[in-house]
């Protein structure tokens, strides 16, 4: 044994929020183009692509038609007012088939890519542990509520690029095929300045560039708030449902402490956050929508109120008037895309912002320096070698430590709350990062970790003994006789029976589950933090003294604070602190048996 004092690792750099820039933004979205189901991804995209096209043609189709139908109305033509009918009705039925089937194809394809991007970004999440590093690492994080970021980011991420992607298109497409009409059939417009005569060619055309470039400019410039509000809005949002669901969860906990008081202020405060943040939303989309809607219904009288004077004087006829009025219109609103999809553009860019700050945080969390080495060996004890533990920010746990535990060997790690025995654990299951020193597990041994509280997923009974192995991994009688084993005869009949288990079960009844957890799964290495705290004392000594009889060969290394349980170890491992930032020593005795 030898204990070494040293400085701890330096502290993460402080909590901030992202903002994603283009290259972000194209890592986030390239992924899924570039990926096995680009093929078909593609496919869809140019089969959504042609249909949006095909609905700018009957829309050029639809102009045509509709000044042939003024015209004919104003010639009082009836024979061929019904004929221009039967047109509508032909290309109104193609229309209506291709906008169906644009939706459907964009639903299917954003699925997909929300599938897809669901997969990837929970396998990120899960792999090398970084759900549970993000968690820990709290003074570095960029992002929070990571089941928010995975289930709706994603949603808002595929859905909405889709809608601004194709919109795009269609708004370019549309604006290229109604220009040269609306240039066309506006003629020019000549006026005199100075005695000089100006002739303005296609002067419908420029008047729709400025309008809809001074809209956009208007727009943008009072919007541009809406992204942060956004960003905000949706954590607010996560804060609260997160609060409920920890009511939830700890619906026990808080009736035995009359918790609710303190509960409900907690929940308020979060909900007065999303109401006040919302008010600011209220606020800035009044201000937006007075620009937008002011724009909108402007551009509709606009057009007639250009074109009017070249009507009334005989230039034009009615129809060709309708004619122009639908063409500025059409490119009015083509150029006007920006302004439509402000919010849908506010709202993208906070879903981009949460992503790149989630992707941020399980990135460094996957790289994340180990400094503590964990590896398998081909010898048969758990060697530890230099081992120095810290808090993330810093401060110093246990100073050097190197131990070994013998194949069989039974340890009891005791001593004060707060000096790191839990999180020598973590160490040793590769999950506590910080720190330095090397640990060796046996190359062949199976491991197990039963903490205080375990871990019980919603499901089947039989599924929950089971884990971590699938559902239907033992036979049914030797799970009655492990459940008889650990006191729980009960639940025998149960197994097919689904529920919380979390909450159907007493804490006691949870930690006897565990163990029948590990009689199913017969690890050669256990570690027990205060597994059994919550059980009567003849029931934890029976369970502790069936390990080595129902597992033999078994090396168990336990956190413990009853002295009764020292009879069933060998060797104590006593964690002493040695002084304000010294951090602990651990002293090794040997026990009577």
């Amino acid at each position: 044994m030898r204990n070494v004092s040293n400085s701890s690792a330096s502290a993460m750099p402080a909590a901030h929020a992202l903002q994603a820039g283009r290259g972000d933004i194209w890592r986030l979205i390239k992924p899924f183009w570039s990926s096995e189901q680009k093929w078909k991804a593609f496919a869809l995209l140019g089969a959504i692509i042609a249909l949006n096209l095909g609905m700018v043609y009957i829309n050029v189709r639809l102009n045509s038609w509709n000044r042939d139908l003024y015209d004919v109305l104003q010639a009082h033509n009836y024979p061929k007012f019904k004929s221009l009918l039967w047109q509508f009705s032909g290309l109104a039925f193609v229309f209506i088939a291709v906008a169906i089937y644009r939706v459907y194809l964009t639903q299917a394809l954003q699925i997909r890519w929300r599938y897809w991007m669901s997969e990837r970004y929970m396998d990120k999440w899960l792999a090398h542990r970084a759900y549970y590093r993000i968690e820990q690492g709290q003074q570095g994080r960029l992002s929070d509520n990571p089941d928010q970021r995975i289930a709706e980011d994603l949603h808002s991420l595929t859905s909405d690029t889709l809608s601004l992607v194709l919109g795009f298109i269609s708004s370019s497409v549309t604006l290229f095929s109604f220009v040269h009409i609306l240039w066309a059939v506006s003629g020019p417009v000549s006026f005199a300045v100075l005695g000089q005569t100006w002739t303005i060619p296609g002067y419908m055309v420029w008047f729709a560039v400025v309008y809809a470039a001074v809209g956009s400019g208007i727009v943008w410039w009072i919007g541009k708030p809406l992204v942060g509000l956004n960003f905000n809005q949706e954590r607010f949002e996560a804060n609260y449902r997160f609060g409920l669901i920890r009511v939830r969860e700890h619906s026990e906990a808080v009736a035995l402490y009359r918790g609710e008081a303190q509960e409900r202020a907690q929940l308020v405060a979060r909900l007065d956050d999303i109401r006040a943040n919302w008010w600011d939303i209220m606020r800035l989309t009044k201000k937006l929508n007075v620009a937008v809607n002011f724009y909108g219904q402007f551009a509709i009288i606009f057009p007639m109120l250009v074109s009017a004077p070249r009507y009334f004087s005989g230039a034009i006829t009615l129809g060709v008037m309708m004619q122009i009025a639908d063409a500025f219109g059409q490119v009015q609103d083509s150029l006007s895309w920006f302004i439509n999809a402000f919010s849908t553009l506010a709202s993208w860019k906070a879903s981009i912002n949460r992503l790149a700050g989630f992707n941020a945080d399980v990135e460094r969390a996957a790289g994340m320096a180990r400094t503590i080495e964990v590896e398998r060996h081909a010898g048969s004890a758990l060697t530890i070698d230099g081992l120095q533990l810290s808090l993330p920010e810093g401060a110093l746990l246990l100073r050097d430590l190197d131990a070994r535990v013998e194949s069989g060997e039974h340890v009891l790690i005791s001593g004060p709350s707060g000096c790191g025995k839990s999180t020598l654990i973590r160490a040793v299951a590769d999950i506590w990062p910080y720190g330095r020193g090397r640990i060796g597990v046996p190359a062949d041994a199976v491991v197990m970790f039963l903490p205080q509280r375990s871990y019980l997923p919603i499901g089947t009974l039989r599924a929950a003994l089971s884990y971590p192995a699938a559902e239907g991994s033992f036979e049914d009688a030797v799970i009655a006789r492990y459940l008889a084993l650990c006191r729980l005869p009960h639940l025998a009949d149960r197994l097919d029976q689904a529920a919380n288990w979390s909450q159907a079960l007493s804490p006691g009844e949870q930690q006897r589950l565990a163990f029948v957890r590990v009689f199913l799964n017969r690890p050669q290495l256990l570690f027990l933090d205060e597994a059994s705290s919550a059980m009567d004392g003849e029931a934890e000594e029976a369970l502790y003294a069936a390990l080595p009889r129902e597992l033999p060969g078994l090396t168990v290394v336990s956190i413990a604070h009853r002295e009764t349980l020292a009879r069933f170890h060998a060797t104590r491992w006593k964690f002493v602190p040695q002084g304000e930032g010294e951090g602990c020593r651990v002293e090794v005795m040997a026990l009577a048996q």
